[in-house]
């Protein structure tokens, strides 16, 4: 799809010493972990926003009523130049964009085989990246058949990749957001054989986003780290401002003794300066059930580290 047809918001209708700490989970100040970063260095985050719930009694802490002013507050604070965002309804995607300002557009849309259902879009600050190219891909044997499925998941499950140039560096990258299937293994070896294909058969730069449902030690993030295709940019990162939390918090205090699900990788040539997962509440409580992964990235303009 060429940038001209990526359009503006889609159909916009625990145990002592493992938590965050009372002071800390309490955070309601507006200051930002990283917030907008001068060129060359790139903010990028990725957050499994949680669905909104059909359900006719969801619990309290699930409720988007709630949880929606948290989202809002902390996408404002942080405003990332690139976001990919998880589970995200229409209207969600819709409220996603709003809450990051006007000179944000995003690409991707529901799973389904007509375009509905939760999505995985990519968010990106125009005054910094130019769209020049983008898809969006069954994770399946017929990757360019909408809704399709293949390898054990009841679900459709999906990539968006889009190819960006940085207006500052002249720096032309991929980026890759996605959601990787949470009940079958062989559906999350399968997809990420796929992104690491389209990873290592291009010779752009890249960036994976996303909620992989699976931690550090897993067979899927083994293969996609595998042969240093893909580097972990929690691992490289010059600098780590928080602890390694576990990214799937469940509304919960966040504790380090859980898995680091939510992902963002880089090819090799890529610079990470900061790296950060993000524990602070919105105004009613945990704005999602997962929490927000952030890097600071550098490229040069020929694409290598800075």
């Amino acid at each position: 799809m060429t940038a001209e047809q990526a359009g503006a918001p889609m159909d916009s209708a625990g145990s002592p010493g493992s938590g965050v700490g009372a002071e800390h989970s309490r955070l309601r100040s507006e200051s930002a972990l990283i917030g907008p970063v001068p060129a060359p260095g790139l903010h990028v985050m990725t957050w499994n926003i949680r669905r909104r719930s059909f359900a006719l009694h969801p619990r309290r802490a699930d409720r988007w009523r709630r949880r929606a002013p948290g989202v809002r507050s902390l996408l404002k604070t942080e405003r990332p130049a690139l976001l990919g965002v998880q589970e995200a309804l229409a209207d969600q995607a819709g409220f996603v964009a709003e809450a990051l300002g006007g000179g944000h557009r995003f690409v991707g849309h529901g799973r389904g085989p007509h375009g509905h259902g939760e999505a995985s879009p990519i968010y990106y600050d125009t005054e910094r990246l130019e769209l020049l190219d983008w898809e969006q891909r069954a994770l399946s044997d017929t990757p360019h058949h909408p809704g399709s499925r293949s390898w054990g998941n009841l679900i459709p499950r999906i990539m968006v990749v889009a190819k960006f140039r940085d207006r500052a560096t002249a720096t032309t990258f991929l980026a890759v957001n996605t959601h990787l299937d949470h009940l079958s293994l062989s559906s999350r070896l399968s997809s990420v054989e796929s992104i690491r294909e389209l990873i290592t058969g291009s010779e752009l730069p890249g960036v994976v986003l996303g909620d992989m449902n699976a931690g550090p030690r897993s067979a899927p993030i083994r293969e996609l780290l595998r042969g240093q295709a893909l580097v972990d940019a929690w691992a490289v990162a010059e600098r780590r401002e928080s602890p390694e939390w576990g990214t799937f918090a469940n509304y919960q205090e966040p504790r380090r003794d859980r898995a680091r699900i939510d992902w963002i990788m880089v090819t090799p040539q890529v610079h990470v300066g900061r790296a950060v997962i993000n524990t602070r509440r919105g105004p009613r409580g945990w704005a999602s059930d997962h929490l927000p992964v952030q890097a600071v990235l550098h490229l040069d303009e020929a694409g290598g580290a800075r």
